[in-house]
Parts: structure tokens; C-alpha cells; sequence
């Protein structure tokens, strides 16, 4: 990690219209730095719809393709077969699309792309909620979170459900590679695109991506907010390569979910105890990722 060299070349150019501090931007500025030029995205609605510009107005150096909420994964899998079919199969093809695009409505045809085999890139840039169209709850949401449907007052009626995990939904089809990654660790989230350009077949990849306005934070703490929610274990970061579990970052720091949740305003109409037990599902799940991590490398090696 310590020898990556970070591309210089910039693909994302500057007068986006996206809101203070978005981490969605990070995320896109990042991707494109490991893809490189030779890439295509496709783009459903979602915060990433918009903050292109209006047309003829452009943020990104390389081809875009705007496609309807839900057919993200049939979009990227028509694009790579029909640049194999002419003989253009070195061009990477990334469908980019938030949680809501990716989780709830677009999972039907990213689940056909992934169970096919599409050599393809799919990122699912994960702000938490609907962004786009006002704060709206999604499966992504974490449990705890407000929304503009999740609301508090009072009636106590913020999410009450745990966020559902995409990268063991895309490893349960079998695809050659899944990670997570952070706008806050941009060596890591580039290290694994650039993993995934000598890896056949799907490749699907879960960023953590902070915002500001839905979450109630000052856009200045967009990278802060990010690195606490990996130091914490509310995200950690890994990588599912060919089946095999391995951690990419062990937290440095004791942050508790408190610490993490705290400084934002989504979460803070929750009790002590409800933090608690938050707490206690954030542990239960890192010591599962720590098992799986040490079965699947221990039965690698006998293989």
C-alpha cells in the first residue's frame, strides 16, 4: 500500500454541481484516477445525474451514458458485449450508481450481470439514502439513521432495520472480486480498481461515501466523518478476492460507535443504550468478518 503511486491525471474536471463537500465526487475523482482514460461509465439517476452539469456542460474526460434508476447492471453488460463484438475488449466498462440505484431498485439487473459473468466494473457509491430527491430512506440506510421518511419527533420512528450488505450479496453470486472501500483511504479504493483491471469477470465495489446534507455535518468533516466510520468498524475495509476474505486496513485508533456517531445530527436522537446495542451489532459483525477472513485463508492454503 505504502508504494502505490497515486495517477496525477485528473478524468474528473473541476465546476461540478454537486453540494459542499460530497464524497460522492471523491469517489468518482478516485475511480477514474485507477481506470484510467480507456474507460466508459453509465450513470442511473442518482446525485451523479446531476452533477455533471446540464449538457452541453461536462465534468468527465471519458464517455458517459445515462440510463434509467434500474437497469444499470443490463446497461453495462450491453456496452462490454458490444465492445467485445468489435473487438474493443481492452476499454473498461463502470456502471456508477448510488445505493438506492444499486441496493433497492437496481439489484434485479446488476444481480443478471453478476450471474452472467459480465466482465464488468460496478460501483455502488454508498451516501446512505436517496440523496438526490430529498433524504429518503434506503435498504443502505444504516439502523439509527434519520431521514425525511425515517423521522424522529415524537414517535421515535427512525430506522429501525441494519443495513443491508451488498458485498455479501454479490459474494453469494459467486463473482471473482467484491470490496468495500472509502473516499478517506484513496490508496486502498485505488489499489483495488487497479487489482480489478487483471481480474476476469465482475467486479463489484462498495464505497463509503459521506454527505454532508443528509448526514447534518459540515461539509469541511466529509474525510473526517469517513475515516472515523472505518476506525470504528461501522465500515471496514476488505476485499473478497475468488472467495478468499482479507481485511486491507486493521483500525489504529479505539473509536466506539459513539465517536463515529456522535458529530452527526442523523443520529442524534439516540439514547446511550440504543447506541449500545448499535455497538454490539458493529462487534458481532467485525468478529464474523475476522472469522471468515481466517477460515477462507486457511482453507486457500490447504487448497
Amino acid at each position: 500500500m505504502k508504494n502505490l503511486t497515486i495517477p496525477e491525471e485528473e478524468l474528473m474536471l473541476p465546476g461540478h454541481t454537486a453540494c459542499l463537500g460530497c464524497g460522492a465526487t471523491l469517489a468518482m475523482r478516485y475511480a477514474l484516477k485507477a481506470l484510467g482514460k480507456n474507460t466508459i461509465v453509465t450513470i442511473p439517476a442518482c446525485c451523479w445525474a446531476v452533477i455533471p452539469g446540464v449538457y452541453p456542460a461536462r465534468t468527465l474526460e471519458v464517455p458517459l451514458l445515462y440510463t434509467a434508476f434500474e437497469v444499470t447492471g443490463a446497461a453495462i453488460s450491453g456496452i462490454k458485449n458490444a465492445l467485445e463484438a468489435t473487438g474493443n475488449d481492452d476499454i473498461n466498462v463502470l456502471g456508477f450508481a448510488g445505493d438506492g440505484g444499486t441496493a433497492d431498485i437496481g439489484i434485479q439487473s446488476l444481480s443478471g450481470a453478476v450471474e452472467r459473468g459480465e466482465n464488468v466494473f460496478y460501483i455502488m457509491y454508498d451516501n446512505e439514502a436517496y440523496m438526490n430527491t430529498g433524504v429518503q430512506r434506503s435498504s443502505s440506510t444504516p439502523k439509527g439513521a434519520w431521514t425525511t421518511t425515517t423521522q424522529v419527533g415524537k414517535v421515535r420512528d427512525w430506522k429501525k432495520e441494519k443495513k443491508k450488505n451488498m458485498v455479501e450479496i454479490m459474494v453469494a453470486h459467486n463473482i471473482p472480486y467484491a470490496a468495500t472501500a472509502s473516499i478517506a483511504f484513496p490508496e486502498d479504493l485505488i489499489k483495488k480498481l487497479e487489482k480489478g483491471k487483471n481480474i476476469k469477470g465482475p467486479k463489484f465495489y462498495h464505497i463509503y461515501a459521506t454527505c454532508p446534507t443528509g448526514w447534518r455535518i459540515s461539509p469541511s468533516k466529509t474525510v473526517e466523518i469517513a475515516r472515523l466510520a472505518v476506525e470504528s468498524k461501522v465500515f471496514p475495509l476488505y476485499e473478497v478476492d475468488h472467495g478468499v476474505y482479507n481485511i486491507t486496513y486493521m483500525p489504529k485508533k479505539n473509536v466506539s460507535v459513539k465517536e463515529y456517531m456522535l458529530p452527526q445530527g442523523r443520529f442524534r436522537h439516540l439514547t446511550e443504550d440504543e447506541i449500545k446495542e448499535i455497538q454490539s451489532e458493529v462487534d458481532k459483525d467485525w468478529n464474523l468478518l475476522l472469522e471468515k477472513e481466517k477460515w477462507t485463508q486457511s482453507l486457500n492454503k490447504v487448497q
